[in-house]
């Protein structure tokens, strides 16, 4: 109960000026088909750059830089491994709100 008391009073306090724009953010990146590809990938295992690309059938190059805007936004995490990173979610919260669209969507 002490969890929805707090997330109660967080939904009714004014939003300052620096949290609607972190949120937006995060729609605004949300809001590109191929990091949502991207993302979706990512939900149960780390992939590299070369792995996302072929499986999203994707240059490197357009992996590379939808990458960085996730990364940018705090969206994405890497480890290294030899030469090669490779890359995981780094949000729950971003992450369970794209699985709850995406069973929305396929309800419809």
């Amino acid at each position: 109960m002490e969890n929805n008391k707090e997330l109660s009073e967080i939904d009714k306090r004014d939003l300052d000026e620096e949290t609607l724009f972190i949120v937006s953010q995060i729609f605004k990146v949300l809001g590109d088909p191929t990091r949502i590809r991207i993302l979706n990938l990512l939900f149960d295992r780390d992939l590299s750059v070369n792995e996302i690309a072929e499986n999203l059938h994707l240059k490197q190059s357009t992996v590379s830089h939808q990458l960085r805007s996730l990364k940018n936004s705090r969206l994405l995490k890497y480890r290294r491994e030899g030469t090669t990173l490779y890359y995981s979610h780094d949000d729950e919260h971003v992450m369970n709100m794209l699985k709850q669209t995406i069973e929305h969507a396929c309800h419809h």
